[in-house]
C-alpha cells in the first residue's frame, strides 16, 4: 500500500512544445496549471521551456538542440527534475533520462503522484495505487536499465525468466488484485447507495480547485477539508442538507481536469458512480479563473464520457469575490477581449445562452446565497414531487438562515 509523503520543495523546469493542435496561447494556460500542479506537488518552477514543433519528436519529444539546452540549464542551476506537460511514451522518458541526467516527469506521472500524496482512505490509496501501476508497467525497462537481459552463452543461461520479466508478472499480479479488491469496494458502496432509499441525491462537479468543498461547507455546515491546491478532495463525501423543509443527500466529488489520465478515470469509477447515479448535478465554475469557458468544456467533455452529460443540472458561477477586470476607456477603440467583459456581462451571457439555471455567488462571503438555495431547493423539488407524487409536507419555501438570523 502506498505511503503517504512529506515534500520538501525541489526546483523543476516545465517543458512544453506549441504544435499544429495547440497554438502558444492554449500551450500558456497549459503551462500555468503544469507550475500549480507542480507546486501542489512540492515543486518550485524556476524556468519554462517551449518550442513549436510540427509533431513532438519520437524519440525525445523535443528537438535535439532544445534538449541540449534544457540540459546545460539544469546542470548549471542545479536542477533536479524536468517536468514535460504531456505524456511521455517509456521510450522517450529512457531516452530524455539518459541525455539529461536528472528525473523526468510527464504530466500524467505528476497527477498521479499529487493524488497518491492526497488519498487519504484506504479506498482512494487503493485506487491510485492501482493507477500508478497501470501507469508503471508498461515503463519497466526505464526503471530497470541497470538489469540487462542476460547474455546467452555456456554458464551464462537464465533460469527462464529475467527480473524485468519476473516484475512486470509482480505488477500484473498486484493490479489484478488491486482489481479484485476495489470490486469488493465497489459492491459495498452500491449497497451503501441503495441503503439511502429515494431521497434526492445532488452532486457537486467541476473542474479541480474551483470551491465544490468550500460549497459543500457552507450548505452541510460540516468541515469537509478545503485547501487552494489542486486536488485537494479525492474521497467522496456524502452530506444530508436541509433547505427550507426539503432534505437531499449532497456529494462532494473529486475534481476534473484537462488532460486527466486515462488511469485514473478508470480506477476512480467509484467515485464518478456517484455522479452517474446523482439526481441532479451542481457543476460549480470558478468565474475568477481566465479559462474558466474551456474548464467547463472539459468538465462537459468527462461528463458525457461516463454517461451522466443528460441529467438535470445547475450552473454555479463561484468565486465573484476574486473575479477581476480591465475596464477600457471610453476613447480606447482597441477591440475587446475576454479581459474587458465585466461580471454584469458574463452574468447577461451566460444568464442568456444557458439551457440550466445559473447563479453567480461567494462560497468564500456567502454572496447571493440566498438565490442559489432558492435555486437547488426548485430544482431538487421537481424531482421530490414526482418521486413522492402524494407527499403533502412540502409547504411553502422558507430559508432556515433568515430564521435562525430573525428568531423574533
Amino acid at each position: 500500500m502506498l505511503e503517504k509523503k512529506e515534500h520538501n520543495y525541489e526546483k523543476a523546469v516545465l517543458v512544453g512544445v506549441v504544435t499544429q493542435h495547440q497554438d502558444e496561447d492554449k500551450l500558456q494556460e497549459y503551462m500555468d496549471e503544469l507550475e500549480f500542479l507542480a507546486y501542489t506537488a512540492g515543486a518550485t518552477v524556476d524556468k519554462r521551456f517551449t518550442q513549436k514543433l510540427t509533431q513532438p519528436d519520437s524519440k525525445t519529444f523535443i528537438g535535439s538542440g532544445k534538449a541540449q539546452e534544457i540540459r546545460d540549464y539544469v546542470k548549471e542551476h542545479e536542477i533536479g527534475t524536468v517536468i514535460f506537460d504531456d505524456e511521455l511514451s517509456p521510450s522517450q522518458l529512457k531516452n530524455l533520462e539518459r541525455e539529461m541526467e536528472v528525473k523526468i516527469l510527464d504530466r500524467t506521472n505528476l497527477i498521479l503522484d499529487i493524488f497518491a500524496q492526497r488519498a487519504t482512505t484506504s479506498y482512494a490509496r487503493t485506487q491510485v495505487e492501482l493507477a500508478q501501476y497501470q501507469y508503471l508497467l508498461p515503463r519497466l525497462t526505464r526503471m530497470w536499465t541497470h538489469l540487462e537481459r542476460q547474455k546467452g552463452g555456456i554458464g551464462m543461461r537464465g533460469p527462464g525468466e529475467t527480473e524485468i520479466e519476473t516484475d512486470r508478472r509482480i505488477i500484473r499480479d498486484r493490479i489484478s488484485l488491486l482489481k479484485d479488491k476495489l470490486k469488493t469496494i465497489d459492491k459495498q458502496m452500491a449497497t451503501q447507495r441503495n441503503n439511502r432509499g429515494k431521497v434526492v441525491r445532488v452532486a457537486l462537479v467541476g473542474y479541480t480547485n474551483v470551491g465544490k468543498s468550500t460549497l459543500m461547507n457552507a450548505l452541510s455546515k460540516s468541515e469537509v477539508f478545503a485547501e487552494n491546491k489542486l486536488f485537494a478532495t479525492l474521497d467522496t463525501t456524502v452530506r444530508k442538507v436541509v433547505i427550507g423543509n426539503l432534505p437531499f443527500l449532497l456529494t462532494d466529488t473529486v475534481g476534473f481536469i484537462r488532460k486527466l489520465p486515462t488511469q485514473l478515470v478508470e480506477s476512480f469509477k467509484s467515485t464518478l458512480d456517484e455522479v452517474r447515479e446523482a439526481d441532479l448535478l451542481i457543476h460549480v465554475v470558478d468565474i475568477s479563473h481566465e479559462s474558466f469557458e474551456d474548464h467547463i468544456d472539459s468538465v462537459n467533455q468527462i461528463l458525457m464520457e461516463i454517461n451522466a452529460h443528460q441529467k438535470p443540472m445547475i450552473m454555479i458561477f463561484n468565486k465573484i469575490d476574486d473575479f477581476s477586470y480591465e475596464k477600457k476607456d471610453e476613447d480606447d477603440l482597441t477591440p475587446s477581449t475576454r479581459k474587458n467583459i465585466s461580471l454584469e456581462e458574463w452574468k447577461n451571457t451566460w444568464m442568456a445562452k444557458s439551457k440550466y439555471p445559473t447563479v453567480f455567488i461567494s462560497a468564500l462571503t456567502k454572496e447571493n446565497f440566498p438565490e442559489m438555495k432558492k435555486m437547488i431547493y426548485d430544482e431538487v423539488m421537481k424531482i421530490h414531487i414526482s418521486r413522492f407524487p402524494y407527499n403533502d409536507f412540502l409547504f411553502e419555501y422558507f430559508d432556515n438562515d433568515e430564521e435562525e438570523n430573525n428568531p423574533d
